[in-house]
């Protein structure tokens, strides 16, 4: 059987096309396949910028711009960045849209008060980088929030969430016509280092003050 995961050197093209795919489905599904609970996430994750109003945040991997309209609701200045055209083409947010590249930003170094990026760390060819250039675009005293997927601590959530999506969710994608993308969705989590070590790759680009908080059981 073939995994869902591409090669290294495949993965860049093949993520954003997959990207492009299932853009104008994007949010519904999201909905579903987390019972609703990516909205409270999303706001957990904007509250945790801890910034004043009208701060600048650049959004990374903005997609079709949920995170984006929810730092609008919070009085933010967002500014949304993808590199798939597809996700920006079907994006419902008034906030200006960036086509770019998380790893070579389009944006003068020092210039945004925060970052956020919402389960995108997997997607990317190099969190190092990814940890250096958000350093280098934020001013000092920037703050930055990201949301990904989480391995729960508890045997019982760890069984639930593997049964979830990692076997309901793809059949789930099949059904809306994507089987592909939604095996590789769930499956992506593989590229994710453990928390500490995230967390040590950002410490070595320079951010302080880290503090790692979950929810939902510890799968996000």
């Amino acid at each position: 059987m073939s995994s869902p995961l591409p090669l290294p050197e495949e993965k860049a093209a093949k993520v954003e096309a997959m990207f492009d795919r299932i853009a104008p489905g994007y949010e519904r599904v999201n909905r579903y396949i987390s019972f609703g609970q990516d909205r409270r996430w999303r706001d957990r994750t904007v509250k945790a910028l801890a910034l004043p109003k009208g701060s600048v945040i650049l959004d990374l991997a903005c997609g079709t711009g949920d995170l984006c309209r929810d730092l609008q609701s919070a009085g933010f200045a967002p500014i949304g960045i993808d590199f798939s055209a597809g996700m920006l083409a079907n994006a419902k947010t008034t906030a200006p849209l960036v086509r770019g590249d998380a790893l070579r930003l389009p944006i003068p170094s020092a210039t945004v008060d925060g970052i956020t990026c919402g389960f995108a760390l997997r997607n990317f060819t190099g969190l190092e980088p990814f940890f250096a250039e958000c350093a280098r675009v934020l001013r000092p005293g920037g703050r930055v929030a990201f949301l990904d997927p989480a391995k729960p601590k508890s045997a019982i959530a760890r069984f639930g969430n593997e049964i979830w999506f990692h076997r309901i969710v793809p059949l789930i994608g099949a059904a809306l016509g994507d089987a592909e993308a939604y095996k590789y969705l769930p499956a992506s989590t593989a590229y994710l280092p453990e928390p500490e070590a995230i967390l040590a790759m950002a410490r070595a680009a320079g951010f302080k003050d880290l503090k790692r908080t979950t929810m939902t059981l510890g799968a996000v």
